[in-house]
């Protein structure tokens, strides 16, 4: 029975050695976007999520949140792509991440207007997501 329990524990810890998370942060007055990304093995899993409250500038504007969470593949040795299809329509998000060493970019695609709605994005325009220690 102990082999057994120091087997499972083993293999446990194994998997766990072969996954990091990475948690990027950025707030803009009233405007929050957090964003996650899993490397676990081979694969590369990508969580955004959005809230927003109306800024000043922005009082014709209702609160809003929106987000996403899908499987993504880096096109270049700093860049990832992920792709998730809207449900309600025939498009895709893709969501576009420049990672530096300090934090991230994010640029999507118009498909992304059905997962974050009204002033809510997850682009980050001229802005970085910071990197989270």
């Amino acid at each position: 029975m102990k082999k057994i329990l120091l087997l499972a524990t083993t293999v446990f810890f194994s998997q766990a050695l072969f996954a990091a998370t990475d948690h990027f942060y950025l707030k803009e007055g009233n405007h929050i976007q957090h964003m996650k990304i899993t490397k676990l093995n081979d694969e590369v899993i990508v969580t955004a999520d959005v809230d927003f409250e109306p800024n000043a500038n922005e009082s014709d504007a209702k609160v809003c949140a929106g987000d996403i969470a899908g499987q993504a593949k880096f096109i270049s040795e700093n860049e990832l792509l992920m792709k998730k299809h809207a449900e309600s329509a025939a498009s895709y998000c893709e969501l576009t991440i420049k990672l530096t060493n300090t934090g991230a970019t994010v640029k999507q695609s118009e498909g992304c207007n059905y997962f974050a709605t009204g002033i809510c994005h997850f682009s980050t325009a001229s802005n970085e997501l910071k990197k989270v220690n």
